[in-house]
């Protein structure tokens, strides 16, 4: 079980820390002024001290008022139910980058709607394959948008 107030400190702990990254980022670019304006680091700059600041203040906000965060944020149930999906999406991003997007697309479709939607197995086959040729249609052809491919499209002479 992770209560409010922890997730509300790793929230504000994990935003302070990327704001920090952004700020020391921008310092190695220039934050001041050059003859053509600022210098190409000072937006990222104030916009990384915007987000520390913003962190700071929920952390002061949280520590002035803890007694409402004592609720609970995730339980077991909640945390199996972000797993079932966090799962099939990590496993989608592996296959893409193994498989090729389309072939990762329709297994992750046709899983998802056999697992997660109780579909018949065939019915989400078909639409997981459907949904990918569709996707390869509009986007490599009335696009022209050439996506990361596999070796199955290779095989078939989709490149």
């Amino acid at each position: 079980m992770i209560s409010r107030f922890k997730a509300e400190i790793a929230t504000a702990t994990l935003t302070a820390s990327l704001g920090l990254v952004t700020v020391i980022g921008a310092l190695e670019f220039g934050i001041g002024w050059g003859d053509a304006g600022p210098e190409s680091g000072a937006f990222p700059f104030y916009i990384g001290l915007l987000v520390i600041g913003a962190s700071l203040g929920n952390l002061a906000q949280m520590a002035r008022d803890r007694s409402a965060l004592q609720a609970v944020f995730l339980d077991r149930e909640q945390a199996h139910r972000v797993g079932s999906f966090l799962v099939p999406m990590l496993a989608f991003v592996i296959l893409a980058v193994t498989l090729g997007l389309y072939v990762a697309t329709a297994l992750y479709l046709a899983f998802v709607m056999w697992r997660q939607g109780g579909y018949h197995l065939i019915v989400s086959a078909a639409s997981g394959v459907a949904a990918a040729i569709l996707f390869y249609v509009v986007l490599e052809y009335a696009f022209q948008v050439p996506l990361l491919k596999g070796p199955l499209e290779s095989a078939l002479g989709l490149y």
